[in-house]
């Protein structure tokens, strides 16, 4: 798509969320919702898993869920609105701006694929951006449902560099910044960071693709929080990279990649501030997830007044109901490789999975070695 066509599309769609829908309404599939305005979201969640997800917890959705938070962490109450809008699309209106941040690199594949839908469907950049996010965690088991409001303008000027926090910065640094963003605080700063049980990192090393920061990267529970407690034995790829440091799950083969530990998590799993906060969720399933979707609640909405919204989140799918199994030390681990620093929490006792060999993190969800993804061409 030209990008002068990407502006005309988004003005349409401004104009439209200038005047939104009467509420109350039954939508052409039969689903009745809240507000009229809302109808339009079904048909982009079926898109969107059709052509993007494809009804998977893997990589495609991990990159868009990455998306949500960069897109919104893009604001600053001490630098004022020049800086950056918030959740205000920004990073698909401006494809070869923001991107191009380091902060951003690699996210590049999630502008691209998430553009198209623009001039598929009448929903402004910032809502898709934040709706593709929700639909993207739905297909993880284990996640919550994620609130949904919509009616975000699109915004007219791209975010400025260096407001996104990066896995080099220091406890004190990445607690700045968020609490600049939206006065987050350190317990809200630790529930965004559950995102990372379903994530993996594809430019921190650039001789590895895909690592995953903890053994179970399709599956939205714990295990993230009990493994970057874990002493440090080695990397997956190379040495010595930015934001890295050293990972209790290395060992990769073909490619299963092996777990990459980034060193803002294991500062702020250790910091005075944050470590308790950080151990507290250790096989608490239900209690995480339900942070987890209050602070990604708050993170949405950044720059945006709530009360001119619309509540939406009855259009979200339902996350998928595998069960999740409760934390445990992966195999060769055990309660002799914790590196706590939160004396005031007693620690979970927990099991340890069999096997004599160090566990091997499948680079699939269906423990292949080729998963489907998705990448279109575009501007970023």
């Amino acid at each position: 798509m030209a990008f002068t066509a990407l502006f005309a599309v988004v003005a349409l769609v401004t104009a439209a969320h200038a005047a939104p829908s009467a509420p109350g309404a039954v939508c052409a599939d039969g689903t009745r919702v809240g507000n009229a305005a809302c109808c339009a979201f079904i048909p982009l969640a079926q898109d969107l898993q059709e052509n993007v997800f494809q009804n998977q917890c893997g990589e495609d959705a991990h990159e868009v869920l990455r998306l949500t938070f960069h897109d919104a962490i893009a604001i600053s109450q001490k630098l004022g609105p020049k800086a950056g809008g918030g959740a205000d699309g920004s990073m698909l209106l401006f494809p070869t701006i923001e991107p191009n941040f380091h902060a951003n690199n690699g996210i590049d594949d999630s502008v691209n694929n998430l553009i198209p839908f623009l001039s598929k469907h009448r929903v402004s950049a910032a809502d898709l951006v934040q709706f593709a996010g929700a639909v993207a965690l739905s297909n993880c088991p284990g996640a919550p449902q994620l609130e949904f409001m919509a009616g975000r303008p699109n915004t007219t000027i791209p975010a400025i560099d260096g407001l996104i926090p990066e896995p080099q910065d220091s406890v004190t640094s990445i607690l700045e910044r968020f609490a600049d963003a939206g006065n987050f605080s350190p317990f809200e700063v630790i529930s965004l960071l559950a995102s990372h049980t379903v994530a993996r990192a594809d430019k921190v090393d650039p001789t590895i693709d895909a690592a995953p920061f903890d053994s179970t990267p399709f599956t939205f529970d714990t295990q993230v929080f009990l493994e970057v407690l874990l002493k440090g034995v080695g990397f997956p790829g190379s040495n010595n990279n930015t934001g890295e440091v050293l990972s209790p799950l290395p060992i990769s083969s073909g490619n299963d990649t092996g777990e990459m530990r980034l060193q803002s998590d294991f500062a702020l799993a250790r910091d005075e501030r944050t470590a308790c906060i950080w151990q507290g969720f250790v096989n608490k399933q239900e209690f995480m997830a339900s942070s987890f979707k209050a602070a990604m609640a708050k993170l949405a909405v950044l720059g945006h007044n709530r009360a001119n919204l619309i509540d939406c989140s009855d259009v979200v799918p339902a996350t998928v109901k595998t069960p999740v199994k409760p934390a445990s030390f992966p195999a060769t681990k055990s309660a002799r490789d914790l590196e706590l620093t939160c004396n005031s929490l007693p620690f979970p006792s927990l099991t340890t999975d069999r096997g004599a060999k160090e566990t091997l993190i499948p680079h699939c969800a269906d423990g292949g070695q080729s998963c489907p993804s998705v990448q279109f061409e575009g501007p970023a």
